[in-house]
């Protein structure tokens, strides 16, 4: 009787090893779906970008000696002739494609191959900052008083094109991305924080959407990337040949989170 006991029992086990490696195959074969459903089929055609700063904060595509020589606006045009000059690819005719990153700054295909930031695929370039006074810098939905229509927003006629997008900056040791999916949250994982942002009319500037420090009349260089993150469920070929437009706002506010008046 034991001896069949015994029988049952290592049955019992060998079934179960073997429920749990189905379970995990069928789990890695999910996380991923979204790859397998895109493989080099999803391309995103052409874009708009504009990146807006508030009250006492300037940018540029270069660092300047004095405040007055950066500027509150840069336009698609400006961005794309510099990613010419410095990656050779045009930004309207050549289509992000899905990649996904670990680190953001390097960049992988579905098949485990680099993609180059001179491809085109994915977006690379350097934002310099300056401020007029200390602040800490954050992204906001909300439009300026001054400039309605302004405030950060991806767009796209297909409206599952911007959850797939994501943004990230990154300057002194740490990184910032925003997931446009995510909402009005914020996870931060060593060095590395993902955010969301609600709606202009909810927004507010608080530690979940704060960035980095400004130091007055200091020049402050920011890496910028941006992608279309492959392993985000949101990335099908429903997206494929989608147009979009990406608007960035930055805002600033004193080191205890209150903001300046405009």
């Amino acid at each position: 009787m034991k001896r069949n006991t015994d029988r049952i029992s290592v049955r019992s086990r060998l079934y179960l090893s073997a429920l749990l490696m189905l379970l995990a195959l069928a789990a890695v074969t999910a996380a991923t779906v979204a790859w397998f459903s895109i493989a080099d089929k999803t391309k995103v055609k052409s874009m708009s970008l504009d990146i807006v700063s508030g009250v006492d904060l300037r940018m540029d595509l270069d660092p300047h000696e004095a405040l007055d020589q950066y500027v509150k606006t840069l336009s698609f045009d400006q961005i794309a002739e510099r990613m010419k000059q410095e990656k050779g690819f045009s930004m309207q005719e050549t289509p992000l494609e899905p990649v996904t990153t670990q680190d953001e700054a390097t960049f992988f295909f579905e098949n485990g191959t680099a993609a180059e930031s001179t491809s085109g695929v994915y977006l690379e370039f350097t934002l310099h900052f300056m401020a007029a006074k200390d602040m800490v810098v954050h992204l906001t939905s909300a439009d300026s008083s001054s400039g309605a229509g302004d405030g950060t927003e991806v767009t796209s006629e297909n409206a599952a094109l911007p959850p797939a997008m994501r943004i990230s900056f990154a300057t002194d040791g740490k990184t910032w991305i925003y997931d446009p999916g995510m909402e009005n949250a914020s996870v931060t994982e060593g060095t590395t924080t993902t955010f969301g942002l609600p709606g202009k009319n909810e927004m507010e500037l608080n530690s979940d959407n704060a960035m980095f420090s400004m130091k007055e009349g200091i020049n402050k260089e920011v890496k910028v990337h941006i992608w279309m993150e492959g392993t985000d469920p949101a990335c099908t070929d429903g997206l494929k040949g989608a147009d979009y437009a990406i608007r960035l706002r930055f805002e600033g506010t004193e080191e205890d989170g209150q903001p300046f008046s405009e």
